[in-house]
């Protein structure tokens, strides 16, 4: 008694769509009423699904993390979003430039305080 479903491929859904069907095919298999080998498909298409918003999850942060850097003026550190011919040596020696820029920032702040104190009151 399978049933044949009409799949997308997991490529063509967009971020939220790919979350409510990983939902759905979660749904699925756990409440076990699917076959062996449709459980195997359908867990195909989730992990599939998995990758895909992980690489967009991903994605959004390298974007974060590029848009939240200021420089030592409170302007923006502006980078181009194309990393991907980077290596991952390379990425992470820009991730760290980064947050040590951000960590001076904050240390030049907190020397420029009135009190000297880094306490509110």
């Amino acid at each position: 008694m399978s049933k044949k479903r009409s799949v997308k491929s997991a490529k063509t859904f967009c971020f939220e769509e790919a979350i409510e069907q990983l939902g759905t095919i979660v749904l699925e298999l756990e409440e076990g009423k699917i076959g062996l080998e449709e459980s195997l498909e359908r867990y195909e298409e989730g992990v599939k699904l998995l990758r895909q918003c992980s690489d967009v999850l991903n994605g959004v942060q390298r974007r974060i993390e590029l848009l939240s850097g200021v420089d030592g003026d409170g302007n923006p550190i502006a980078e181009p979003l194309d990393d991907t011919k980077l290596s991952l040596d390379e990425k992470a020696t820009r991730r760290s430039q980064r947050r040590s820029t951000s960590e001076e920032s904050l240390a030049r702040e907190s020397d420029d305080d009135v009190d000297g104190s880094a306490r509110l009151f």
